[in-house]
């Protein structure tokens, strides 16, 4: 800690990490262990966090992420959009298919930003909102890849036909974005993803990982 930071925030902040970093909450003696303070300070610190419903505690005094955290959380949605759109439009523009910035959302996909291509005769509409599972469609399968294999370095994955018939996918995972989770991809109307769409997919999560960092 130095002078110009807050040791209550700080503790309060690191309180917050440890309950988003387990399902089944923390005891007040556990919060005390991890935090390396004594409880007298966890009661206050968990009461203040109550108070703004950003923690609460269950029947058995459980510790666990409260609704108010839900709430900020809202708040993010727009600020990633915003930073990811002007590595979508180029993706879009160039490959000439609607282009998207996916992320997780508990055990499914969301696309949270979306731009269709402005050239083309037609091209597969996709709207921000849209939700599936993660193990279907490439921006949740290039998630998943990310997971088994961190060590291994931005790839992309290609589907087709597993979101909409048809419809062929591309997508590369978001890498080294603290917080964040996702993919970047495109979806086009062909059987077949051409050789130069897979790379370009990966510059552009590379593009927007960085205007996310």
């Amino acid at each position: 800690m130095t002078a110009e930071t807050s040791q209550t925030l700080d503790r309060g902040l690191r309180v917050l990490k440890l309950l988003a970093d387990t399902d089944h909450g923390l005891t007040v003696t556990e919060l005390s262990t991890k935090l390396g303070v004594n409880r007298t300070v966890v009661y206050r610190l968990l009461a203040t966090l109550e108070q703004h419903s950003l923690v609460r505690r269950d029947l058995g005094g459980r510790a666990r992420v409260g609704l108010g955290v839900l709430r900020l959380s809202r708040q993010v949605h727009p600020l990633v959009r915003e930073a990811a759109l002007p590595a979508l439009r180029s993706l879009a523009e160039d490959i000439g298919a609607t282009a998207h910035l996916t992320l997780v959302d508990g055990a499914e996909a969301l696309a949270v930003a979306v731009v269709e291509p402005t050239w083309t005769d037609y091209h597969v509409a996709y709207r921000a909102g849209f939700r599936h599972s993660l193990d279907k469609g490439a921006a949740g399968r290039a998630i998943l890849e990310a997971r088994r294999r961190p060590a291994v370095g931005p790839g992309y994955t290609l589907t087709y036909g597993e979101l909409e018939t048809g419809a062929s996918g591309a997508a590369a995972p978001l890498v080294g974005v603290i917080g964040i989770e996702g993919s970047v991809g495109v979806v086009m109307l062909s059987d077949a993803v051409p050789e130069r769409v897979g790379p370009r997919v990966v510059d552009a999560a590379r593009e927007v990982a960085e205007a996310l960092r």
